[in-house]
């Protein structure tokens, strides 16, 4: 593949998909030194990039193919790029998610006109009955990444952040099955200063392994937030582009995606789900490591809820914005009191407190309080703990 069939899929996109904006970072280039960029992708139409490969994809059929429905296997961000193009273009939609998918995700993708079917724990598991289905049906198979037509299309990507910053030199791109990474590095054809570099989570991360085996292998998937980008294995296609033009993989924690996110929220103003903030998160851990301008892709914005309220809660722990401590204190009148008081008095907001007087391992006359409280940093965590233990407490 070329730069050129990613223009060619360009064409086919044009009042299709939106070209997202592009944000300058002040809060990102004043941590790095560097010029820091957001691609807003979570702004496209679907809330992600998979628009454009699935629209390149369903209107390159021929019209009997399209007569027969295209079938997909997805977490949630393909689902809906399928449903939403076979919708723009006349075809039927069946789409095989995960068992436990983000619910905002599947009322999407059954909003756009397709059928939801539910198998198995991941997109791996999900693309067997996907199989099944177009082999038995006729219906095409949309595959999410493994395509040459899909990674032109979200290649289009790259495209638009030459024109929106046209002396970027390292691009950020979060990293599944590749066709994303893979549309992007095509870039390297024509600019081959381009630094760009694949963001993956540590907990479900394919493409080191493949790598390093030199051909796409399985890997062993963790537990991750970031089900957009958990894929157990690359796709051959992708592989072999992301092998010959990509300069790098890395890999990011839970706590940096967390982290990330609840920065992307609070500083950005950018609702981003998980597997999206992958690029900023290796920018917060690497602050010194690329040469700028940097774009990072926040490739994604669809997350339930309720998940986010989770994420959000483990990004304020892993940034330090949550302390959380067992106290001894005499069990007499007023010793609760005293301690709360001390808190108050440096400026703490208590969130949470377990009166515990009942266990076997307390002395006489002493109780055990659990407090939970929200702090301004992890200077302002450590001070607290200084503090309290400078005014006797005992922590546990």
């Amino acid at each position: 593949m070329h730069l050129s069939d990613v223009r060619a899929a360009r064409g086919l996109l044009d009042g299709v998909t939106e070209i997202t904006p592009m944000a300058h970072s002040r809060w990102l280039s004043s941590r790095t030194g560097q010029d820091v960029f957001l691609k807003a992708e979570n702004l496209q139409r679907t809330g992600s990039f998979k628009i454009r490969g699935a629209y390149v994809r369903i209107a390159r059929l021929t019209p009997e193919e399209r007569a027969r429905g295209v079938v997909a296997a997805s977490a949630g961000n393909h689902a809906q790029g399928v449903a939403l193009a076979a919708s723009l273009l006349g075809a039927k939609a069946t789409i095989f998610m995960p068992v436990g998918a983000a619910l905002p995700k599947v009322a999407a993708t059954e909003g756009y006109g397709a059928e939801v079917r539910f198998h198995g724990s991941g997109v791996t598991e999900a693309l067997v009955p996907a199989r099944e289905f177009a082999k038995r049906t006729g219906a095409v198979l949309i595959h999410p990444f493994d395509h040459e037509d899909i990674v032109a299309g979200q290649g289009t990507l790259g495209l638009e952040v030459l024109e929106q910053c046209p002396d970027v030199r390292t691009i950020l791109v979060p990293l599944g099955g590749g066709g994303l990474a893979a549309g992007v590095a095509l870039l390297r054809t024509e600019r081959p200063d381009l630094r760009i570099i694949g963001v993956q989570a540590e907990d479900a991360a394919a493409y080191p392994a493949s790598i390093s085996a030199g051909h796409p292998v399985t890997a062993t998937m963790g537990v991750t937030m970031a089900d957009g980008i958990a894929v157990a294995q690359p796709g051959d296609i992708p592989f072999g582009i992301i092998d010959e033009h990509l300069d790098e993989v890395i890999t990011v924690s839970e706590d940096a995606m967390s982290t990330a996110l609840v920065h992307l929220l609070e500083r950005a103003k950018m609702l981003v789900e998980p597997a999206g903030t992958a690029a900023v998160a290796a920018v917060l851990d690497r602050p010194t490591e690329f040469e700028g301008p940097v774009v990072a892709v926040l490739s994604g914005g669809n997350i339930d809820a309720l998940v986010l309220l989770d994420v959000i809660r483990h990004g304020l722990v892993a940034a330090g914005r949550f302390l959380s401590f067992r106290a001894r204190i005499s069990d007499r009148p007023g010793e609760l009191m005293r301690l709360l008081g001390d808190l108050a008095a440096m400026q703490v907001n208590v969130l949470d407190v377990n009166h515990d007087r009942a266990s076997e391992s307390l002395p006489v006359r002493q109780v055990d309080v659990d407090i939970r409280v929200a702090t301004r940093g992890p200077q302002d965590r450590a001070d607290v703990i200084t503090q309290l233990t400078q005014l006797g407490y005992q922590l546990l």
